[in-house]
Order: structure tokens, then C-alpha cells, then sequence
């Protein structure tokens, strides 16, 4: 398991940006947890259309690029204690250099937002697209996160993307040794004004059933897990406000990276999205699982 470990690694994002340094913390703390190796990789690029006149003016952009990722190992030696830190630059996009460099890797973090683009936004395009495309968990820092752990809350809604997503939880909770909250939310769809009001149901037979569905989809998790205490949590509410509310003092939501409801063409649910963007905790953006694994 030791020489397992250590080829695989945690792969973090870092710009030198705020958001990439309490990423980089965060970071270096679960590898510790994990046993496993840290990669910082730095992104550069060449920021015009046209390629310069000469190699020398592209390699003096790359070496800046490389300082970065110097100083952004020297800082992860620091917080990683004796666990393996690996130097790695890419050059491209930042979003698709960071998910050629995550393949293979455990997880990835990155900051909600490094430097660029446009100023206000909580969370950065990279961000985004690298939580919809990952083959593996993403966990997106925006401020300096709890390192003595915390209540961890998990968006359960029956697909197979929210049970990965409790999987990860449960997963962090015993690493951490914190409670799990899975919360899964429901609306009546008789209470709607209007022409969008459903007749002739019954709303609290239907209340019941996904009552039921939901502890079904936690029963498994705490017979594989009893140390783990969880705690569910039915909301009437949608699944945007819910998530969002249960985040208070919370140390990490786990969202799945689409759920029951989200539109087809979307690589990135409504729900993570909104999280990404108004939970002030970690969040972590997990993919489905492959077919036939």
C-alpha cells in the first residue's frame, strides 16, 4: 500500500494568487492525512495571439513561470512535512494543463479564483471548468479553510454522481474524524401556482417514498462506515438553497458533478454551480463513476 501511495499523488493549482495559497494549505494538510504525494503545478502562457519574434522572449515568460512553481514547492515542503513534493509546469490553458496534468492523480485542488479575469467574481472560469471535467474529485478553496476539521455535508439526490459524492464524504469524515450531514432536498410540486400545479397526486405518499429512497441511499454507507456518525437531513426546499444553508460552519460540501434534473449538454450541474459560487466553506465537485466500475 506504502509504494502505492506513493505514486499517486494530490495535484494543486497554484498561481501565487490568495485563493491558490489557502488551496495550496489545504492541500498539503489532506496529503498529510492521505500518506501521499504533493504535485504543484504551475500553468504559464504566452498572453498574445501571435508567437514572439524569437525563442528568447517566449523562454524568459517560461522562466517566470517556472519561479512560481519553485516558490510554490519551497511553500508546500514547508506545510508537507517529510511526504514527497513533486515540481510540475505546464504551458497552455490553465484548465485543460491542469486536467492533462490531474490524470492519474487522487484528487485535484485549486483555488476559486487565481489571477486575471474579471474582478468580483467569487469564483474563477478555471475553477469551473475543471470541476465539470475531472475524472477525479475537485476541491475548489476559496478563504482559508478549517484544517481541525468540521461537519462535513454531502448533496445526496439518488444519481450516481450524489452517491460518489457521499462516498467522498464519508471517506473525509473518517480520515478527519467528523460527522457527516447528508442532506437531500424536496418540493412539492402540488404547492405551485398555476398551470406548472401536478393534480390528482398524492404529495405526501410521494414525500414519504423519497423519504425513503434517500435513507436507502445512506443505509450502505453507515454499515461500511460505523465510525462515521451521519446525520440526514430531508429539507423542503430546493436543492440550491439547501445545500447552501447546511454549509454554515460546515469544514466541506460534497456535491456530485450533476445530479437527477440537470440538463444534458451541462458538464456542470445548476447545483454545484451555485455552490461553487455561494458556499463559503470547501467545495468539492465529484464525477460519477465510470461504467462497469
Amino acid at each position: 500500500m506504502e509504494d502505492h501511495n506513493r505514486m499517486r499523488s494530490i495535484l494543486i493549482g497554484y498561481d501565487g494568487s490568495p485563493a491558490a495559497e489557502h488551496a495550496l494549505r489545504w492541500a498539503a494538510g489532506e496529503a498529510r492525512l492521505r500518506g501521499l504525494a504533493l504535485t504543484v503545478c504551475h500553468v504559464w502562457h504566452w498572453p498574445y495571439p501571435m508567437r514572439p519574434a524569437d525563442e528568447e522572449t517566449l523562454e524568459v515568460v517560461r522562466s517566470e513561470g517556472a519561479i512560481v512553481a519553485d516558490e510554490g514547492v519551497r511553500k508546500a515542503r514547508a506545510l508537507a512535512g517529510d511526504l514527497e513534493v513533486r515540481w510540475c509546469l505546464e504551458q497552455g490553458s490553465a484548465a485543460g494543463s491542469l486536467l492533462r496534468a490531474s490524470r492519474g492523480a487522487v484528487m485535484v485542488v485549486v483555488g476559486s479564483r487565481g489571477h486575471g479575469g474579471f474582478q468580483g467574481l467569487p469564483v474563477g472560469s478555471t475553477a469551473v471548468q475543471v470541476a465539470a471535467q475531472a475524472s477525479c474529485p475537485v476541491v475548489v478553496v476559496r478563504s482559508p479553510a478549517r484544517l481541525d476539521g468540521g461537519r462535513i455535508v454531502a448533496g445526496v439526490d439518488g444519481s450516481p454522481a450524489g452517491d460518489a459524492a457521499l462516498g467522498f464524504a464519508v471517506e473525509e469524515a473518517a480520515l478527519h474524524h467528523d460527522p457527516v450531514t447528508a442532506v437531500c432536498s424536496w418540493w412539492d410540486p402540488a404547492t405551485l401556482p398555476g398551470p406548472d400545479r401536478v393534480p390528482f397526486i398524492d404529495p405526501q405518499a410521494i414525500r414519504h417514498e423519497a423519504i425513503a429512497r434517500f435513507e436507502r441511499a445512506v443505509a450502505p454507507w453507515r454499515t461500511g462506515h460505523p465510525e462515521v456518525l451521519i446525520e440526514t437531513r430531508f429539507v423542503l426546499d430546493s436543492p440550491r438553497r439547501a445545500l447552501v444553508s447546511a454549509t454554515h460552519g460546515a469544514a466541506m460540501l460534497v456535491v456530485g458533478v450533476r445530479g437527477i434534473g440537470s440538463p444534458p449538454p451541462m458538464l456542470l450541474g445548476p447545483v454545484p454551480q451555485v455552490a461553487l459560487h455561494e458556499a463559503r466553506c470547501p467545495v468539492a465537485v465529484v464525477p460519477a463513476p465510470e461504467p462497469g466500475r
